[in-house]
């Protein structure tokens, strides 16, 4: 079973965002900024077609502009502000370092079941610092960087070369993943069976699997 990185095994700080917008006086919870993204993740999707990568610096302005306007939150000076800062923001790895909730519980149970359980992530070449830094990386018997390897999804190679180096055949894998274009079409693309995460139940797909939570997840990969 293998899995995307952030929005799937990591969450954003969305408490730093909510501190950085506070400072130019926009109060906003992070519980409220967490819905937010959820609902911007789909929106983001719809654009990637035309980004050069999901790790460039409009990607994530873009990414942003639309989480605060799901808030109620108008791009501003402030906004402006605050996205500067998150891009030196705990460097390498940046927002994404929050363990997603239930992820150790959810990944230990998939390795004493006997399962391979691997991750691929397109990033910088910091999500394995990331893991580590969050508690998971212990759980995962490999990690597959986007900026390292130089492929990233949904290029079918990437998938491949986790299929390599798990040492089992497409048919007998699962992907779970946040972004529809990225995660399941790449897993697709490369014969893997895929989950998409759908928190609210909003993404319109319905030619893969879709799950509320990573518990959901895992359930259904083990029955397929």
């Amino acid at each position: 079973m293998l899995f995307d990185a952030g929005n799937t095994l990591l969450e954003i700080n969305y408490q730093e965002i909510a501190n950085g917008l506070g400072q130019g006086g926009v109060e906003v919870s992070s519980g409220a900024l967490r819905v937010a993204e959820q609902k911007a993740r789909i929106r983001l999707d719809q654009d990637l077609g035309s980004l050069k990568s999901t790790e460039a610096a409009e990607t994530f302005r873009r990414y942003l502009g639309y989480i605060l306007e799901n808030a109620g939150i108008a791009w501003d000076e402030r906004a402006e502000a605050t996205w500067r800062a998150l891009r030196t923001y705990n460097p390498p790895v940046g927002v994404w370092h929050c363990q997603m909730p239930q992820a150790s519980l959810v990944l230990a149970r998939l390795r004493d079941e006997g399962l391979v359980v691997g991750c691929i992530s397109n990033s910088n070449g910091s999500v394995a610092q990331a893991l580590e830094q969050a508690g998971l990386a212990s759980h995962l018997d490999f990690i597959l960087d986007s900026g390292i390897v130089g492929i990233e999804k949904p290029d079918p190679r990437i998938f491949q070369l986790a299929l390599d180096t798990a040492g089992l055949g497409p048919e007998e894998v699962v992907f779970v993943g946040d972004l529809y274009s990225i995660d399941v079409v790449g897993a697709k693309r490369a014969g893997l069976k895929a989950i998409l995460l759908d928190p609210l139940g909003l993404w319109p797909h319905n030619d893969c699997l879709k799950c509320r939570d990573l518990v959901e997840a895992a359930s259904l990969a083990t029955r397929m």
